[in-house]
C-alpha cells in the first residue's frame, strides 16, 4: 500500500464507501468520517494496519466481513502482473452486485466484472437432475443462499403464485338458487301476483375473504430475507385485503406503500419510510404498539395474523408473551414464520421464540418459495372455527 498524500486518499476511500454500500454494508457519511479519523492514527505504509482500520470501522457484524475482504481485495489490492484481469490469487469469493452494478465497478477500476458479481452461471442449477426441474431446485434453494440473478427468479414466482385466503361466512344474506326460503321476498313477489305464493326465493350468507395482517421483522438479524419477503408481501397486497407493518425498534404500517403496482417503486418507498431497517430487534414493544393503535382497526371479520421473525429479541420475554395473549384473542388464527426453522437442526431456544411459540397457532419455515406455498395452502384450507 503506497502512502500518498492523506488529501488524495479522501476520494479513494469514498469511492471504497461507495462500493461497500452498493455491496450491502452500512458506509454512511458517518461511518465514512470515522474512517478518516481511525486512518490518521497509523501508518498508512502497514497494509496490514490499514485494512483493520477499515474494517474496525465499516465492519459492525460477523457475518460482513467477508464482504468486506473481497471489496478491500477488489478495491486496494494491487492486481497480480500473472492473473487475469480483477482475478486476486486466493480469493474465490465476489461481492453480492447487482448485474448492473457490478459492470459499472468494473469498468471503474478494470476488472473482470465476474470478479464483482457473485451471480453464478445459468448451468448451476441444470435443466433437469434426478427428475427435478431447475424451477423446481430453485423452490427449495434457501433464500440466503441465492445469486442476484436467482432473486430475480424467485421475484417472478411470488408474483405468479396463486395466493388467495379462505373465505368466511358473514351474517348478511344474499339471493340465491339454493339455500333456506326467503319469507320476506316470497310474500312480496305473492302480494304483487294477486296474493298467490306462486314463487319461493331463497337466500344464503354472503362469503368474504379473510382479512390478512402481515407484522414483518426487518431487523439486523433478518436483513438476509427482508427483500424476498417484501417481494412476498406486495404479492400478496396485489390480490388480498392485506395490512402490512414492520419493525425492527419500532413499528410502521407499510400497507399504502404495498398497493403501488410497480414492485421497485413499492420496495423504494419502504426502505425510504422505513428507518430502522437492519436495526434492533424489540418484538414485544412493536406488538405492543400495533394493540395499542392499530389492532380495532384491522382486526375485525375474521382477520389471520402472520409474524414473520427469527426470535431474536433484546426485550423482556414476559412482555411479548402479554402482547401475543392479548394479539391471539383478537386474531382467528397466529401463524409465526422463522426463516431459521429451514435450517439443519435448527431449535427454537432464543428467548424470543421459546416465550412466543405456546401462543401460535402455527409455526412455520419461510425460508424458500416452498415454505411459502405451504404457507398459501394453510391459508387457503383455514376452517370458520377460530382454532384453540
Amino acid at each position: 500500500m503506497h502512502e500518498g498524500s492523506r488529501v488524495d486518499l479522501l476520494p479513494r476511500l469514498g469511492a471504497f464507501a461507495r462500493l461497500l454500500h452498493d455491496a450491502g454494508l452500512e458506509a454512511g457519511p458517518r461511518r465514512l468520517t470515522d474512517a478518516t479519523r481511525a486512518l490518521g492514527c497509523i501508518d498508512l505504509k502497514q497494509e496490514l494496519d490499514f485494512r483493520n482500520a477499515l474494517r474496525s470501522v465499516f465492519v459492525s457484524r460477523k457475518e460482513d466481513i467477508p464482504t468486506f475482504e473481497a471489496a478491500f481485495d477488489i478495491f486496494w489490492a494491487p492486481p497480480d502482473p500473472r492473473s487475469a484481469a480483477g482475478v486476486l490469487p486466493g480469493r474465490s469469493r465476489a461481492l453480492p452486485l447487482s448485474p448492473e452494478r457490478a459492470k459499472a465497478w468494473a469498468n471503474a477500476l478494470g476488472l473482470n466484472a465476474s470478479q464483482m458479481n457473485r451471480e453464478q452461471d445459468a448451468t448451476e442449477f441444470p435443466a433437469s437432475s434426478s427428475g427435478y426441474s431447475a424451477e423446481e431446485l430453485l423452490r427449495h434453494k434457501d433464500f440466503e443462499e441465492m445469486t442476484w440473478t436467482e432473486t430475480e427468479q424467485v421475484r417472478r414466482l411470488l408474483e405468479q403464485a396463486p395466493w388467495r385466503v379462505a373465505e368466511k361466512r358473514t351474517r348478511r344474506l344474499r339471493p340465491s338458487r339454493t339455500g333456506r326460503i326467503d319469507l320476506r321476498r316470497s310474500a312480496r313477489h305473492a302480494i304483487r301476483s294477486s296474493g298467490e305464493l306462486m314463487t319461493l326465493f331463497r337466500r344464503k350468507p354472503r362469503v368474504r375473504r379473510r382479512p390478512l395482517v402481515l407484522i414483518c421483522d426487518v431487523s439486523g438479524s433478518m436483513e438476509r430475507y427482508s427483500r424476498l419477503l417484501m417481494i412476498f408481501a406486495h404479492a400478496i397486497a396485489r390480490r388480498e385485503d392485506l395490512e402490512a407493518f414492520v419493525f425492527s425498534t419500532r413499528l410502521t404500517r407499510i400497507t399504502r406503500l404495498l398497493r403501488q403496482r410497480d414492485l421497485d417503486r413499492a420496495l423504494d418507498s419502504v426502505s425510504k419510510r422505513v428507518h430502522d431497517f437492519s436495526g434492533g430487534t424489540r418484538i414485544g414493544d412493536a406488538l405492543a404498539d400495533f394493540n395499542r393503535h392499530w389492532a380495532r382497526r384491522v382486526l375485525g371479520h375474521g382477520a389471520v395474523v402472520v409474524i414473520i421473525s427469527d426470535g431474536w429479541d433484546r426485550g423482556d420475554p414476559s412482555h411479548l408473551v402479554a402482547e401475543l395473549i392479548h394479539l391471539h384473542r383478537s386474531a382467528h388464527r397466529l401463524i409465526w414464520l422463522n426463516p431459521l426453522l429451514g435450517s439443519e437442526g435448527y431449535e427454537p431456544l432464543t428467548r424470543g421464540m421459546a416465550a412466543a411459540l405456546p401462543h401460535c397457532d402455527d409455526f412455520l419455515a419461510a425460508h424458500n418459495v416452498a415454505a411459502l406455498e405451504d404457507l398459501g395452502r394453510l391459508l387457503a384450507s383455514l376452517d370458520s372455527r377460530k382454532s384453540r
